[in-house]
């Protein structure tokens, strides 16, 4: 029996705040048999997730619009609207939105699975709405399940 792909509309997905980010998930461990997830990213000026490590999965985004400086291991640079990042498994890595309007990209992770993560500590978005900065309560959601998923957090 041979599988259809995949399409999904530019305005459906599920979309998740996290960490101060909005996150609308374009395909899961569930949509691609493992392989890949794929998602939409709208980070806000000085928004951006921690400083953290991937022991099991790839991770790569794609800037759409906007601006972003990014920790890889022990440098940052600056990725613009065009630029392509891979983060292998088990780099430190973040990125942060220092400039004054909104941040896009795209963010694929394989194997997929990880974005189990966002759905356990997130809350579902509302339409048209920007995600509320991180409060005690998610992070703390966020730090006692990081660990289950194969996260750590670098904790400052």
């Amino acid at each position: 029996m041979q599988q259809h792909g995949r399409h999904v509309p530019d305005e459906a997905g599920e979309s998740l705040w996290v960490v101060g980010d909005t996150y609308t998930f374009k395909a899961t461990a569930d949509d691609t048999g493992g392989s890949l997830a794929f998602f939409d990213a709208t980070v806000p000026p000085g928004s951006g997730p921690p400083p953290h490590v991937h022991r099991d999965e790839d991770e790569f985004y794609y800037v759409l619009d906007g601006e972003l400086e990014v920790l890889d291991r022990d440098r940052t640079f600056n990725a613009r609207a065009g630029s392509f990042v891979f983060v292998p498994r088990g780099t430190l890595h973040s990125f942060r939105n220092r400039s004054a309007k909104p941040a896009r990209l795209v963010v694929g992770i394989t194997p997929a699975g990880f974005e189990r993560f966002f759905f356990a500590v997130g809350q579902q978005a509302v339409p048209g709405g920007q995600a509320p900065p991180p409060g005690p309560e998610e992070m703390a959601r966020t730090l006692e399940l990081a660990p289950r998923f194969g996260l750590e957090i670098a904790v400052s």
